[in-house]
């Protein structure tokens, strides 16, 4: 019955013949095994696109590949005696053996040139590669594989509701550049808040932070707010001006001396050595300041900050 038929169709069409033979199915050979890996999607190509298949032949020795029968970079294949509009742009071929058998990678890329007014379907050719050990040669065949160009433009109204073929798949997004903004906002973020975290905070967790000004801003916090709390928070002070300056100061001038930056606190230095004299000597006195505890705290955070190479806050 098969031989009847092929000689049917040999008197009928040569044509309809050869476009059979290509649709077959490839004929298994134990000599070849064959893995292809096909592209992710076979709808939604239009003129222009590269298409990359790769296949995976891995043939007994000793056959070794033909490289002369490899498929023609630039040729474009007919498909049922037609021009199929769809050019072999670039073969890229990997090799590799084990004890029994040579493997062939082949990364086949083509290019569309076709389009149409409506989604039409087309095909990769098959190809037809060819082993040999010197004395014997076969034929393997690579399938066919199946897909469809879309056009360029839709004519006429388009009813998106009638167009969700499940053949088209998901509508992806580029969003690499998303993605690449968010790296850089997460880094600019983390920058914002290690430096907020160096700026305010009271601990010496990262290098810098354990000056004499930060240990004494840690002891005035918790000091209570009377009499005897200032006496001791200007004490504290005291002590983190001599540590700072390496040696006993007595006026804003012995530690701007020593330290330059200083001199942006000039004003405030003075104020804290008049405050300390209303306390320790001239109790009677007025330092001239309303909340004298608040404002040693403060005047000790900027202290800190010059110290930490922020300035004045």
């Amino acid at each position: 019955m098969k031989k009847l038929l092929f000689l049917l169709l040999l008197l009928v069409s040569p044509t309809l013949l050869a476009a059979a033979i290509e649709d077959a199915e490839p004929e298994q050979d134990a000599r070849v095994k064959m893995t292809t890996i096909e592209p992710e999607r076979d709808v939604g190509y239009t003129m222009g696109d590269l298409i990359t298949r790769s296949i995976i032949l891995k043939v007994k020795k000793p056959y070794l590949l033909q490289e002369t029968s490899l498929p023609i970079v630039g040729y474009e294949k007919r498909r049922k005696g037609q021009v199929s509009g769809i050019e072999l742009a670039k073969i890229v071929t990997e090799q590799s053996s084990d004890a029994d058998s040579t493997t062939y990678t082949l990364h086949l890329t083509y290019q569309i040139f076709t389009s149409s007014v409506v989604a039409k379907p087309a095909a990769l050719a098959p190809e037809f590669i060819k082993f040999s050990d010197n004395k014997t040669l076969f034929e393997y065949r690579i399938p066919s594989w199946s897909f469809r160009i879309s056009p360029l433009a839709v004519f006429g109204n388009v009813k998106v509701e009638k167009d969700m073929s499940g053949f088209r798949g998901p509508l992806l997004l580029d969003v690499a550049s998303e993605k690449q903004r968010l790296k850089l906002f997460a880094i600019g973020l983390g920058l914002s808040l290690l430096g907020l975290l160096y700026i305010l905070a009271a601990n010496d967790w990262l290098p810098g932070m354990g000056g004499a000004f930060a240990k004494a801003y840690r002891d005035l916090r918790k000091l209570p707010k009377d009499t005897q709390g200032l006496q001791q928070g200007v004490e504290r002070m005291h002590q983190a001006l001599n540590t700072c300056a390496g040696v006993s100061v007595f006026n804003a001038d012995g530690l701007i001396a020593r330290h330059a930056p200083f001199v942006e606190l000039k004003t405030e230095i003075e104020q804290f050595f008049l405050l300390s004299r209303t306390v320790f000597f001239e109790t009677t006195a007025s330092s001239g300041l309303q909340n004298p505890e608040v404002w040693l705290r403060q005047f000790c955070l900027n202290c800190r900050h010059i110290e930490r190479g922020l300035g004045k806050a």
